[in-house]
């Protein structure tokens, strides 16, 4: 039986970038950091025979943020114009506690935003940023 979602994993072209924003701007916790290990056939997992990725563990709270560098093969850049209403993971969400002082922090940190800070219903208050590769982050205060 399914307990709870655990994670979710984001393929980034360089995994120090990538650390530095999740940790160093959204305070993210870094656990650990894999490097490529032979013993460790990752393409047993991803379907990608001989693949090789730098992997980072990031957590807050209860919540994982899996970061992987591939290495081989290199992984794309997600397509330029990629929209939200493009099908698959369209974002990853995080909690906050005042979006509009978050969003104001972020920008001042040359964070991208798409949009303004927005009571998305009564209480409830969203934005969404984009990370190091394009990928895009939520902000929700509810």
């Amino acid at each position: 039986m399914i307990k709870k979602i655990d994670h979710t994993g984001l393929s980034v072209s360089n995994l120090e970038k990538s650390i530095e924003f999740y940790s160093g701007l959204l305070g993210l916790e870094v656990e650990r950091i894999l490097e490529p290990a032979p013993e460790r056939d990752l393409g047993k997992v991803n379907g990608i025979p001989g693949s090789r990725a730098r992997i980072a563990h990031l957590r807050k709270g209860e919540a994982m943020l899996e970061l992987f560098e591939y290495l081989d093969p290199r992984g794309k850049p997600l397509p330029a114009g990629h929209k939200q209403a493009d099908i698959g993971l369209i974002h990853v969400g995080f909690a906050s506690s005042d979006v509009r002082e978050d969003y104001r922090r972020l920008r001042e940190k040359g964070v991208a935003f798409l949009g303004e800070p927005v009571e998305f219903r009564p209480t409830v208050w969203v934005v969404y940023f984009r990370g190091p590769d394009g990928e895009v982050g939520e902000l929700r205060e509810v």
